[in-house]
């Protein structure tokens, strides 16, 4: 059970992070603005998206204020309970959840009059950050030594398995990816990096003509040859880039985008996951750049609460979530300028997604937890919690 104490709360908040939170401010807000005038010029359905993204964006923030005022190593000893829920949640969504485009990834929660659909990939993301970084940190894991990393690998699995059968590769991706950054930082040996990087070159052929569909390939070939078929499997990634140099240096101006209005970038994926060829045909080169930078902030300063971190569990925790926020911001850019294919990754704080916007949250409410008590020793084992 945790008890909140209120006056050490009040002497939390003042220890935040307050540049990692005005750049996530500022990136919310410009996410808002932007998936609002997307909707407005598309009209229809799209129109009323940036009302439940607000929503959302309201659920978000209580989550990162009620994870900030709990200590997050205490968090950390019960993460391995919410990591087997979230595990069973997508299974359970593989049978029960709702199918859209052939993909079973979403559960719909009636709320009265109001319906919530939550997608339990995006909800695991901090939860697997926050496990695998508390399982990480214990004594026995010396990853010089094969048994602890089979053990990690073993726990990497059942959540990336599971969403590979939803089927969402990219999402699986990120968990890899997650998983991969920390166990680095906990100090792998170079051998057994030797060792995988050996396995990845055997394996990804045999993943490439075996594993992945007509449809996947495609893309991947597309990404090697960009003008091998721009009118099918490249269309989405060419209309994209010609959406962002369209936009030159200092945009068309707001609402005043017309590759999605027209058409030409499905108007079905301009708020979500090619918000950025949006933003960078209205507000243009300076525009583009900017949220580039704003996100390298954002991993500057996950990085230094690592850095100052009381412990290695919380240094986990930071880098694990600066490795999110690094491969969702990469691909989703990246489609839409030839440097990445496309796998469907939302660009965090500016796509529309409120599954999204609650693990965002969630994960740097776990990195603010971290630099708020970047000078507070560890808590002593107890049944109740205080801030």
């Amino acid at each position: 059970m945790f008890r909140i104490a209120p006056r050490k709360v009040i002497r939390v908040w003042r220890r935040l992070d307050f540049p990692l939170l005005l750049l996530s401010a500022i990136l919310t807000m410009v996410g808002v603005v932007f998936i609002y005038g997307a909707g407005q010029q598309i009209g229809g359905r799209f129109a009323g998206l940036w009302q439940r993204q607000l929503l959302f964006l309201v659920l978000g923030i209580a989550v990162f204020a009620g994870l900030v005022a709990v200590d997050y190593r205490r968090l950390a000893r019960w993460s391995w309970l919410v990591y087997a829920i979230s595990c069973l949640s997508l299974l359970y969504v593989l049978f029960f959840g709702v199918v859209i485009n052939y993909s079973s990834r979403w559960l719909d929660l009636p709320l009265g009059p109001v319906h919530l659909r939550l997608q339990p990939a995006e909800l695991a993301k901090p939860i697997a950050i926050l496990f695998l970084a508390w399982l990480a940190s214990r004594p026995s894991m010396n990853f010089s030594r094969l048994p602890p990393l089979l053990l990690y690998g073993a726990v990497m699995l059942p959540p990336i398995f599971l969403v590979v059968l939803q089927p969402d590769l990219g999402t699986a991706m990120v968990f890899v990816w997650v998983g991969v950054c920390i166990v680095f930082i906990a100090g792998i040996s170079w051998r057994w990096i030797a060792c995988a990087a050996v396995l990845a070159a055997v394996a990804l052929p045999l993943v490439f003509f075996t594993l992945l569909q007509d449809y996947q390939r495609d893309r991947l070939q597309t990404l090697v040859n960009p003008s091998r078929d721009i009118s099918a499997a490249g269309w989405n990634a060419h209309q994209a880039l010609l959406a962002v140099g369209s936009g030159g240096a200092f945009g068309k101006g707001y609402m005043r985008g017309t590759q999605h209005v027209l058409g030409y970038l499905p108007q079905t994926v301009a708020p979500t996951d090619f918000i950025f060829s949006v933003i960078g045909e209205e507000t243009g080169f300076v525009g583009a750049g900017a949220i580039v930078c704003a996100f390298i902030g954002l991993m500057i300063c996950c990085l230094r609460a690592a850095a100052r971190a009381p412990d290695p569990c919380g240094r986990f925790i930071c880098v694990g979530v600066a490795a999110m926020l690094f491969i969702h911001a990469y691909v989703n850019i990246g489609m839409s300028i030839y440097m990445a294919p496309i796998v469907g990754l939302p660009l965090p704080f500016l796509s529309y997604g409120g599954s999204f916007a609650l693990a965002i949250f969630a994960a740097l409410g776990l990195v603010q937890s971290v630099y708020v008590r970047r000078d507070t020793p560890p808590p002593p084992e107890s049944s109740s919690t205080r801030v």
